[in-house]
């Protein structure tokens, strides 16, 4: 399956423009519940798509959806990669210590500490 056509549909100021809007969304909107994300990054980009071509049509609503789809998804990327980077930055002594469940006290509350003296 060949999908170098997704290449011509891609318009590359669009996808950054995009990527900011998104990563401003998803940082700072908190209010803002993550699945709408998608749906405002295509919308955005057919709107922004329309103003970069200088024009409106089918091809090029399509072409700006599917480039804000597609800072998503870069967006994603972005985000398993740097998680995978911290993760791999863990030591195995310490991933032996995290998974054995040593490392982390329970903490006793007022209403044990007042059952146990009575």
């Amino acid at each position: 399956m060949d999908l170098n056509f997704l290449r011509n549909l891609i318009i590359p100021i669009v996808l950054v423009i995009c990527l900011v809007v998104g990563y401003i969304l998803k940082k700072w909107v908190h209010d803002l519940d993550n699945k709408y994300i998608p749906t405002i990054e295509a919308i955005l980009g057919a709107v922004l798509g329309c103003i970069a071509m200088k024009g409106i049509s089918i091809e090029i609503i399509a072409s700006g959806a599917l480039t804000g789809l597609a800072s998503t998804g870069l967006h994603q990327l972005f985000t398993q990669y740097i998680e995978k980077a911290e993760w791999d930055q863990v030591t195995p002594e310490a991933f032996e210590e995290l998974s054995n469940g040593e490392g982390t006290e329970e903490k006793t509350t007022d209403v044990e500490e007042e059952t146990t003296e009575e």
